[in-house]
C-alpha cells in the first residue's frame, strides 16, 4: 500500500476556517459587507456559505496579535463590479483590480482586500480575452 498515498491529490476545499478576535464584528463583515449567507452560529464560531465551501470564523483561546499569512481567493465572474460593490459595502482594498498574469485567451485579475480582523482576501476573475 506504500503508492496510495502517491494518487491522493487534493481537489477541492471544504471548509475554511479564519480565526477572529471580535466575532461579532467578523460575522457583520462577512454577512453585510460581502453579502455571504450565514448558515450557523456557536460558542465561538460563525459559519457561512460560500459556494460549495464552507467558511468558519471563529476565536482562538490564544492570544491572536496578528493576521496570519493565509489570503482567501473568491472567485467572481465581474472583478470590476464585485470591487465596486464591496468598497460601497465598506470593504477597504489594499490593491485595486489589475490584470496578474496572462495567457492565451484569457487574463487573470485580482484585487485583494483586508477584511474587518485584518486579514487579507482578495477578488479573482479569469477574463477571456479576444484576439484580434
Amino acid at each position: 500500500m506504500a503508492d496510495a498515498g502517491k494518487s491522493l491529490g487534493l481537489s477541492e476545499i471544504g471548509q475554511i476556517a479564519v480565526t477572529v478576535q471580535d466575532l461579532e464584528g467578523a460575522v457583520e463583515f462577512y454577512r453585510d459587507v460581502l453579502g455571504m449567507r450565514l448558515l450557523l452560529e456557536a460558542p465561538g464560531m460563525a459559519f457561512f456559505k460560500c459556494g460549495s465551501v464552507r467558511l468558519m470564523l471563529g476565536t482562538s483561546e490564544a492570544a491572536v496579535d496578528e493576521s496570519g499569512g493565509t489570503i482567501i481567493y473568491y472567485r467572481v465572474p465581474d472583478i470590476q463590479r464585485a470591487y465596486s460593490a464591496l468598497r460601497e459595502r465598506g470593504a477597504e482594498f489594499i490593491r485595486e483590480p489589475a490584470v496578474v498574469h496572462r495567457a492565451e485567451g484569457s487574463e487573470l485579475w485580482m484585487a485583494f482586500f483586508s477584511d474587518s480582523e485584518g486579514n487579507t482576501a482578495a477578488l479573482m476573475s479569469e477574463v477571456p480575452v479576444t484576439l484580434i
